[in-house]
């Protein structure tokens, strides 16, 4: 089985995994104990709070870990909406959110909440977003990197119009997190979440900053881990695991880029026999993460073409997993004013460490005669 589906998870690194065994072995201590060997494992706990900080370029006083993004969504926008800039009751999100986001904004008592739509090459459009902001408005979260087309947001802006209106905006860093430079964007947000098991990291874990200025209020009362951001004993052997990780693929985020843009290239050209079934959303090279794609082929639903590619040894997906356990269309097609019947032909392919540029252009071959022997 070849792996295209890089986007919903990845498989831990070796030199990550050693050092959860060793993290585990040695530093096994509760990060919490007073003791000697608990003070070895808050030290490790408080390295790694340094150097993931330092990769982003934030203050690590800013840092708490969690269980993973969407855990860390949830903690983020309750933070935020714990300590506003100003009174008010409304709330800005992209239509095409993580359902993460959309699981926390839905069970917001006394809010209202306006969702962005995306223009047609998949971005959320500056215009639209001053137009939505009403004197009421006091949060914004938008994703920086689309999980389902790649697209990304223009956070700069995004940001820039927030200061000027006395807004905190939250933004979902899960996919950008190892795959952008993220040093120009995480000071400008007054949060964001990231997850290990994107970056080659373990499962589980993953991490909010929220802005040391903002004195925000804890979720859940009583909380003595990670200064009150969240309960439970903190994970340092995954933390420590998921640092590895983020060190080893931050380094490669130039390399990847150039290898990924070729690879899409490469895959876009092998669907040329079919190119007049084939509808790609895509935004600029500027804006697009060239290791995902999202495309529909006209005619032919997307759940019965993952399960041809699963059947030819091809793992590809119909979007986010974690929206697809609901059995409802991707986010990003309702985001993109597609149809019932449009949504549906919806399918992703995502390229990772491993992916090698014959089994992409097998792939698309494979969808080609798919498709050939369908329309057939």
């Amino acid at each position: 089985m070849i792996y295209f589906d890089f986007a919903a998870t990845t498989p831990l690194d070796s030199e990550a995994a050693e050092v959860f065994v060793q993290a585990s072995t040695e530093f096994f201590g509760n990060s919490s104990s007073l003791h000697d060997i608990g003070g070895q494992s808050q030290d490790l706990l408080e390295n790694c709070r340094e150097e993931l900080a330092n990769l982003v370029g934030v203050n690590k006083k800013g840092l708490f870990f969690t269980s993973g993004g969407s855990e860390g969504n949830f903690l983020a926008i309750e933070a935020l909406l714990s300590a506003p800039k100003k009174q008010g009751k409304h709330i800005i999100a992209g239509m095409a959110e993580h359902s993460s986001i959309h699981g926390v904004l839905n069970r917001l008592g006394g809010y209202n909440v306006t969702y962005l739509p995306f223009n047609p090459s998949g971005l959320i459009d500056i215009d639209d977003l001053v137009r939505a902001i009403t004197p009421d408005t006091v949060l914004v979260a938008i994703q920086h990197v689309n999980s389902e087309i790649g697209t990304i947001q223009p956070i700069e802006d995004i940001a820039r119009v927030c200061e000027e209106q006395n807004i905190h905006f939250h933004s979902d860093f899960v996919q950008s997190f190892g795959k952008v430079d993220l040093k120009r964007f995480a000071p400008l947000v007054s949060s964001f979440s990231f997850s290990g098991h994107k970056i080659y990291g373990p499962k589980g874990v993953g991490g909010v900053y929220i802005d040391p200025a903002i004195s925000w209020k804890a979720f859940f009362p009583g909380s003595s881990h990670e200064k009150g951001f969240r309960p439970g004993t903190v994970n340092v052997p995954a933390i420590a695991a998921m640092t590895a990780a983020a060190q080893r693929i931050n380094n490669q985020i130039a390399s990847n880029q150039e290898r990924f843009l070729s690879f899409r290239a490469d895959f876009i050209e092998s669907l040329e026999p079919i190119k007049e079934f084939v509808h790609l959303h895509q935004a600029n090279i500027n804006s697009q993460l060239p290791s995902i794609i999202g495309l529909r082929i006209a005619g032919i639903e997307g759940q019965w073409m993952m399960l041809e590619c699963n059947r030819f040894g091809f793992a590809i997906s119909t979007g986010s997993a974690c929206q697809i356990g609901m059995q409802s269309p991707a986010k990003v097609t309702q985001a993109l004013g597609l149809s019932k019947q449009e949504a549906k032909e919806f399918i992703r392919i995502s390229f990772g460490n491993s992916t090698k540029r014959e089994d992409v252009i097998k792939l698309g071959e494979t969808i080609v005669d798919i498709v050939k022997k369908f329309k057939n």
